[in-house]
């Protein structure tokens, strides 16, 4: 079964603006669609209703904050068992420095996006917050130069 929602070219489009912009305010929404800005709000709320629209998010710049270096960390825990990894989930997200945790298929279990103030932080991280977790057999660094945000998620295309 499917969870994917039945969604028609407005609904897309609403979608695709609010991706580019959540303050786009419904007058202005509903005047790009096409609708009347009622019909604009209803759709929104069934959008939200659904679950196709779980939040608003604000971006932040990083290296403003004085957490200019991003880096990915590739971990290995071993043993992979629920009752050593849902206390590991829970610390990682805890930390001021992660940015997005994902558990993964392959050799590496988790990728963790992390941003700190520099090398010397990102080695302090690296050994006390992670390697010396008895869970944790390996963690690899990858430093990010560049990010690029891309374009607004949509539906497949049939």
């Amino acid at each position: 079964m499917s969870d994917s929602v039945a969604l028609d070219p407005v609904d897309l489009e609403i979608l695709r603006l609010l991706q580019n912009d959540a303050r786009t305010t419904y007058r202005d929404l509903a005047a790009a669609v096409g609708v009347a800005p009622s019909t604009c709000l209803d759709r929104v709320a069934r959008l939200r209703r659904s679950g196709v629209i779980l939040g608003h998010e604000l971006r932040l710049d990083p290296a403003k904050l004085g957490r200019g270096l991003e880096a990915l960390l590739l971990v290995q825990v071993r043993p992979h068992r629920r009752e050593l990894i849902t206390p590991f989930v829970d610390r990682v997200r805890a930390l001021p420095e992660s940015r997005a945790l994902f558990h993964l298929t392959g050799p590496d279990d988790y990728l963790v996006h992390v941003a700190v103030t520099g090398a010397t932080d990102l080695q302090r991280l690296v050994i006390d917050e992670f390697t010396s977790r008895r869970e944790v057999a390996r963690v690899e660094t990858r430093l990010i130069f560049q990010q690029w945000a891309c374009g607004p998620l949509l539906p497949p295309t049939p």
